[in-house]
């Protein structure tokens, strides 16, 4: 049965941060609806996850942390998949369910807009599924525009910054590309509401064969648009005219500090079991991420007139990074890390330049020369 709200990515943030919403709105009466999740990967773990959506009973989700000062250690039972489909197995009923929805969701990985030179415009329909996911995309609105074209609202929830306007401009890049027609480009413009967003919880390990452990803090924050449809109502959504102060500080307090840390782990070749809490217990690596915060970051705030808010957010970042629950591993944190540096450690240094700030800012260009960014 059709359910209106399609997801694409089954990874553990997803399970604990949107379907643990949705689930939640569901018991208030709050919710669209129940959600279809789509499944890109082939893999013995990932054929498990996609049978135990499938299944009564749902999954749990152990929330474990500290929130106002009170000690949590509460597991929730998510029920909000209604069904998961394998997008290589799938494809026709991945394409009813895009066309059916009125909300899509994704998360998609740090990769996740690249293209492939494999797609084409001939090679994939409602019968086979396409290689990249901006492809699939333009597939499943291709098909949803054929079948009459009824508006819906995108949320991107990857790490880029203006993910919903990358999204929608890499999309409609590949669609002239493609040569589609001129009134697909335009619903792909018009029909479509592409939402920036901006998605905060640290969900630091997996229950097999699925559910997962994450902390209490949790953070979606969406641009406003017109038009839009959430997919919810809930208390830690945040609906915006302004994304770029929660997305700056995000991505330059929290995402720079587990960035940090993941490069002097790699550095010092520490054990591949080191946490994020065991960092932050350690007093030589705890002062050189203050003096990284103090001295490199929070200058680019002040700028701005944002260190208030800034500094109220990094109190949370280092309660959040001390939780003892949470076996946040840096070997976890250190994959894609060239690219994660490019992405949350380049753009403090370029925003001081462009604000004409005096900041050396030694340790951030010393992380940056030490690999390919």
């Amino acid at each position: 049965m059709p359910t209106p709200i399609l997801q694409f990515g089954t990874s553990r943030f997803l399970q604990a941060h949107v379907d643990l919403f949705v689930d939640e709105a569901l018991a208030r009466g709050e919710a669209l609806g129940r959600i279809t999740v789509v499944q890109t990967t082939t893999s013995a773990q990932s054929r498990r996850r996609l049978a135990a959506f499938n299944a009564p009973g749902g999954y749990p989700v152990r929330i474990r942390g500290r929130r106002d000062g009170v000690t949590v250690d509460e597991e929730h039972r998510v029920n909000a998949i209604a069904a998961a489909l394998h997008a290589g197995e799938d494809w026709a009923a991945v394409c009813d369910a895009a066309a059916m929805a009125q909300v899509i969701v994704s998360n998609t990985g740090d990769r996740g807009y690249e293209l492939d030179r494999e797609d084409g415009p001939h090679l994939h329909g409602a019968a086979v599924a396409p290689r990249s996911f901006p492809a699939k995309l333009l597939v499943l609105l291709r098909e949803r525009f054929r079948r009459g074209g009824a508006p819906v609202t995108l949320y991107p929830c990857e790490l880029v910054a203006n993910n919903g306007s990358v999204l929608r401009d890499t999309v409609l890049g590949l669609a002239q590309a493609w040569q589609l027609d001129d009134a697909l480009v335009a619903y792909l413009r018009t029909g479509c509401i592409w939402i920036n967003s901006l998605v905060d919880r640290i969900v630091s390990a997996p229950i097999e064969p699925a559910g997962a452990i994450a902390e209490p803090y949790a953070l979606w924050v969406m641009e406003r648009q017109p038009r839009m449809v959430l997919p919810c109502r809930h208390p830690s959504i945040v609906v915006t005219d302004r994304l770029e102060p929660f997305e700056r500080r995000k991505l330059f307090l929290l995402n720079l500090g587990h960035t940090w840390l993941a490069e002097c782990w790699l550095a010092a070749q520490r054990a591949p079991d080191d946490t994020v809490a065991a960092a932050l217990a350690d007093p030589a690596r705890r002062s050189e991420l203050e003096a990284l915060w103090e001295e490199e970051v929070l200058p680019v705030f002040a700028a701005p007139g944002e260190a208030d808010a800034a500094r109220a957010y990094l109190v949370q970042v280092r309660d959040r990074f001390a939780n003892p629950f949470l076996a946040h591993r840096l070997a976890d944190i250190a994959q894609n890390h060239g690219e994660k540096k490019r992405r949350r450690l380049l753009p403090v240094v370029e925003l001081a330049g462009r604000l004409g700030l005096d900041l050396r800012q030694p340790r951030l260009h010393a992380a940056l020369a030490s690999g390919a960014v």
